[in-house]
């Protein structure tokens, strides 16, 4: 009696994350534009039909990886667990967060600028991501608004305006650093200059909650 051939056991997990894993790089290195499917395929040693089964096109397989990424960008900011601590030292933990992910995951900088190219148009397809940043925007709130309470954070403070700047003051700075590096002759992307940088970034971000604004400073109602 002829043998059977064993059967082949898939495992959809491992394939669809070898699929985004190979699909982040395929992105990252040619654009939405220029991804191929064919070489995400090969990359991730998956059937490319198989690709299509599971994410129906290149454009859903692009938006599983922003997804992705921007899910692993909340998750390290960890603002669930800063909401019990001390307003300054939560808010310097936020801040340091936010940076130290930004340094530690490049893709997400330039999957983000690949996105805005495209104005968000597949960001804005996705039923997961923007739920994400209500969490983020209620850390932020508790946050203030114990500050202002004990007295250490200025008044009228915006929470959407103080993410901008946190997020703004780390992705400029490392979205822009080679071409800074060469233009004002300093090696951004070494060690020590991104730790100064995020040491800055931090005193940045708490000298202004810290301080008075003009209007309370000269005796103003802060409401």
């Amino acid at each position: 009696m002829a043998s059977r051939a064993p059967k082949i056991v898939r495992n959809p997990e491992a394939s669809r994350a070898k699929i985004l894993d190979a699909a982040r790089i395929e992105f990252v290195t040619h654009g939405l534009s220029g991804g191929r499917v064919d070489r995400i395929a090969e990359q991730s040693g998956v059937n490319k039909n198989l690709i299509y089964h599971y994410f129906g096109s290149k454009d859903a397989l692009y938006l599983a990886v922003l997804e992705r990424i921007y899910a692993d960008l909340r998750a390290r900011q960890q603002d669930q667990d800063l909401r019990g601590l001390p307003p300054v030292e939560g808010m310097k933990r936020l801040v340091s967060n936010t940076f130290d992910h930004f340094v530690a995951t490049p893709d997400l900088i330039r999957l983000m600028s690949i996105e805005n190219i495209h104005y968000a148009e597949h960001l804005k397809s996705s039923s997961s991501t923007k739920a994400l940043y209500g969490g983020l925007l209620d850390t932020i709130r508790i946050l203030l608004k114990r500050g202002q309470e004990e007295g250490v954070f200025r008044a009228n403070v915006d929470a959407v305006d103080l993410y901008l700047s946190i997020s703004g003051l780390a992705y400029f700075f490392l979205s822009n650093q080679h071409t800074l590096s060469w233009l004002l002759d300093r090696d951004l992307a070494a060690r020590r200059r991104v730790l100064k940088r995020r040491q800055h970034v931090v005193e940045m971000v708490l000298s202004y909650l810290t301080q008075a604004s003009p209007a309370e400073a000269a005796g103003a109602d802060p409401q």
